[in-house]
């Protein structure tokens, strides 16, 4: 079988109604499918206004808000007009992008008829609770994925890190790696930009300590702000500069008072934005993969980041940035402080893992996910040959 053979029925919570690393990796996946001639449906919840058009055809899924975090949609089944669309589209293999309801609907329906099921880990859900006070119900969401997984014939995970977690969870036995790449036309170096940063009240002489991503509580918003707050007691001079917005920008402002909110940027400007950085804090602990700090990386900036997965299977610590134990405040102090005043560490650094990030292309990255899908269609085709 050839990738042009593929008939692909896609299935994700969240396409491009809220823009994030997950749908963009996925949306890049269909343009490159699309390229090798393979066929793509995409199945997810629609809105009337959404972040930016779909590569592909996209199919409403039903959705309801989440509560609370209204900007999401929560999958809620496979109407019949879904279902009849797609007996019509025939796909020979499922992928599934969420375990939300839809997406254990979906898994259903392949099993039935006996079609392969590939699942992709974009997020650790199971981690979610800890940031809402709900830290007891882990366990409970581990067991849900863990039921929903083990319901695929394979899985693919955006980290080596991210794919041991899931395979001492017991996710599933057969788990590889879908990596992400990074967009070099976006994301460089040359992209700096003093007066922008002028035009904000940054100094050339003041370092930009960079929080780059969607504005939620699981991202460490908490771990961030506590350790400006250690560096302000340390008298370590420096700025804070956050590229990005959300539902606890509100938190966030009076966490961190001080700090420049440049707003959400796009392409050419968000390069540009990342790129006047002069580190980048990552403290989040929920990323599989952390496409910001590759960003980050590609931009000629070091990487401050929570040991967790992703960020271990990019950042090398102590040449492209540090690696700090999650939720240690004076750790995370001590090497952004030790960043702030040297700067050819941060140069140094910055360079080291800007030549790293050229190991990432997406179109060599997505042909392994086209290579599993052949690979789960011929081992279907094989038993049903034996059979």
């Amino acid at each position: 079988m050839n990738i042009a053979d593929l008939r692909v029925a896609l299935f994700s919570g969240n396409y491009n109604y809220v823009r994030d690393g997950a749908n963009q990796a996925l949306n890049r996946l269909v343009d490159y499918l699309l390229r090798q001639g393979a066929a793509v449906r995409v199945y997810s919840p629609k809105v009337e206004c959404p972040a930016f058009e779909p590569a592909g055809e996209l199919v409403g899924l039903p959705n309801w808000p989440i509560p609370g975090r209204s900007e999401y949609r929560f999958s809620v089944a496979l109407s019949a007009e879904v279902k009849q669309d797609l007996a019509d589209f025939a796909p020979n293999l499922v992928h599934v992008a969420s375990p939300d309801i839809a997406g254990h609907r979906a898994v259903t329906w392949a099993r039935e008829r006996h079609l392969p099921i590939l699942a992709s880990v974009h997020t650790r859900f199971e981690t979610y609770p800890r940031y809402y006070g709900l830290a007891f119900l882990e366990p409970v969401a581990e067991a849900i994925l863990r039921r929903f997984y083990n319901r695929c014939d394979a899985l693919v995970a955006p980290s080596e890190s991210m794919a041991a977690v899931l395979r001492e969870q017991g996710m599933n036995a057969d788990i590889g790696i879908w990596s992400r790449g990074v967009d070099r036309t976006i994301f460089d170096p040359s992209r700096r930009d003093m007066a922008w940063r002028r035009s904000l009240g940054i100094a050339d002489d003041e370092v930009a300590v960079g929080f780059l991503g969607r504005l939620v509580m699981e991202k460490g918003l908490d771990v961030f702000s506590d350790t400006i707050a250690e560096l302000n007691k340390r008298g370590v001079k420096h700025r804070v500069l956050v590229v990005g917005e959300g539902p606890a920008r509100e938190f966030f402002e009076a966490a961190v008072p001080d700090a420049v909110f440049a707003g959400f940027f796009q392409r050419e400007a968000l390069g540009r934005a990342v790129a006047s950085m002069d580190l980048l804090l990552n403290p989040s602990v929920t990323e599989t993969f952390g496409n910001v700090t590759l960003e980050a990386m590609a931009s000629g900036i070091p990487v401050v980041a929570a040991r967790a997965t992703g960020s271990t299977s990019l950042v090398r610590d102590g040449e492209t940035g540090r690696l700090v134990e999650p939720g240690r405040i004076g750790d995370f102090a001590d090497v952004v402080a030790a960043y702030c005043t040297n700067p050819l560490l941060r140069a140094a650094h910055g360079a080291a893992g800007e030549k790293r990030s050229r190991d990432f292309t997406w179109d060599a990255i997505n042909s392994a996910v086209a290579d599993c899908y052949v690979r789960l269609i011929g081992g279907q085709q094989q038993q049903r040959a034996s059979a």
